[in-house]
């Protein structure tokens, strides 16, 4: 009997993971020097399957100066485990976030220190992008990409899918669905019936339906799309594309329809749209009727098609006073009025055609879409009409100040 217990044990040893025994090295040391990353590990459920440091880190740190030599993880590393999930986020537009945000022209004018690896502004959110390989070293902290969600170092998956981890982000100037949600009846539910409510639709209900890490809508982030079957729209659609450059002015494609396509920011054909928005109505008709939620859905395009028309028309008194020499394109820039400049315009007409684009028509979609009314009216349809007639009150000045 003592023999059969000693070859099972023997049996058991070999079988352990190397990482298991590594695991002590790691984390006898880093129990004195970052004791709260230990803790969050060991409570993790990748630690009790036998997951170690080594297994994400690599074993080439091994003294405390020389920390550098720890890997850092990437979806790479994560997809020896979760190769279903890695495979749909790559498909995603959470995978294009960097891409979506260093193609902007805006970006080549900002200091380091608010587009840079320091994570205080913009890359803080879109580092959950895919990066380029010699991006690895600068931005050595924003690879990790998954943890964005499943945050460092207990990844919880509930922690995932808990709406509030999608707050950071999305949320303020430009795309506050955090606030139109949480503020909607959706949210309202949820946050009185708590975590366990069944009635009250979260970001992951909607949007990573079944656990799905695409997240992908209809409309795109910025709700354009192409083609565009009623004529009229169509043309307010077309003078908004050439104000973002991607159509120059005769209407034909620029070099930026390449940065809309990797980015996956437009959707570009029927098909590209229509599977999005089949996919969303079968989401809403697991609560609501089918033809209620395509008219739910239907209704906010209409919302859509309403602002473009004020976005076109503000787009068109600024174009004319370029066309008309009152305006002077700025040095290096290719486009003029390029709403993809943002905060970078060159004169106060221009700043509020900004304002209009990305705070005030933004609202007003994605209010419609989160069934937020109030943020759709208040916070963007109102404004947008406040802001065309300053558009077109400036314009009027500029052109009075021109003719002395």
């Amino acid at each position: 009997m003592k023999i059969l217990k000693l070859m099972l044990l023997a049996i058991i040893i070999i079988a352990l993971p190397v990482a298991v025994f590594a695991k002590s090295e790691c984390i006898d040391c880093h129990k004195k020097v970052t004791p709260g990353i230990v803790q969050q590990h060991l409570e993790g459920k990748m630690s009790k399957k036998g997951v170690d440091c080594a297994t994400c880190h690599g074993s080439d740190h091994k003294k405390m100066d020389d920390a550098m030599k720890a890997k850092m993880p990437t979806p790479e590393t994560c997809v020896a485990c979760h190769k279903k999930q890695v495979d749909q986020f790559k498909a995603g537009k959470h995978n294009l976030a960097w891409i979506a945000s260093s193609s902007m022209p805006m970006w080549t004018h900002q200091p380091g220190a608010v587009t840079g690896s320091g994570y205080k502004g913009c890359a803080g959110c879109h580092k959950i992008g895919v990066k380029a390989s010699e991006e690895h070293k600068a931005y050595r902290y924003g690879h990790a990409q998954c943890d964005s969600c499943h945050t460092r170092h207990s990844f919880k998956k509930s922690e995932a899918q808990d709406p509030r981890a999608c707050q950071t982000c999305h949320m303020g100037f430009d795309h506050p669905q955090w606030e139109m949600w949480s503020t909607s009846k959706h949210g309202t539910i949820w946050q009185i019936e708590g975590k366990g409510s069944k009635r009250g639709a979260t970001c992951q209900t909607c949007h990573m339906s079944g656990g799905d890490h695409n997240v992908i809508t209809s409309w795109g982030f910025l709700a354009v799309r192409l083609p565009e079957d009623n004529k009229n729209w169509l043309n307010d659609r077309v003078t908004i594309l050439q104000a973002l450059g991607v159509l120059d002015d005769k209407g034909n494609p620029t070099a930026r329809l390449d940065l809309v396509k990797a980015g996956k920011v437009a959707r570009l054909t029927k098909e590209e749209f229509q599977k999005e928005r089949d996919k969303m109505i079968k989401v809403c008709a697991n609560c609501h009727g089918k033809s209620y939620a395509i008219g739910q859905l239907e209704a906010g395009d209409q919302i859509v098609m309403e602002i473009d028309k004020l976005m076109a028309a503000a787009i068109r008194e600024v174009q004319g006073l370029y066309k008309d020499g009152i305006l002077k394109k700025p040095a290096g820039w290719t486009f003029a009025p390029d709403l993809l400049q943002f905060y970078e315009a060159k004169s106060t007409i221009e700043q509020e055609l900004h304002i209009m684009f990305l705070e005030y028509r933004m609202r007003a979609f994605q209010g419609a879409f989160h069934m937020n009314p109030d943020y759709m009216h208040w916070y963007g349809w109102g404004p947008m009409k406040e802001a065309l007639q300053k558009i077109k009150d400036e314009a009027k000045n500029l052109r009075a100040e021109h003719k002395k």
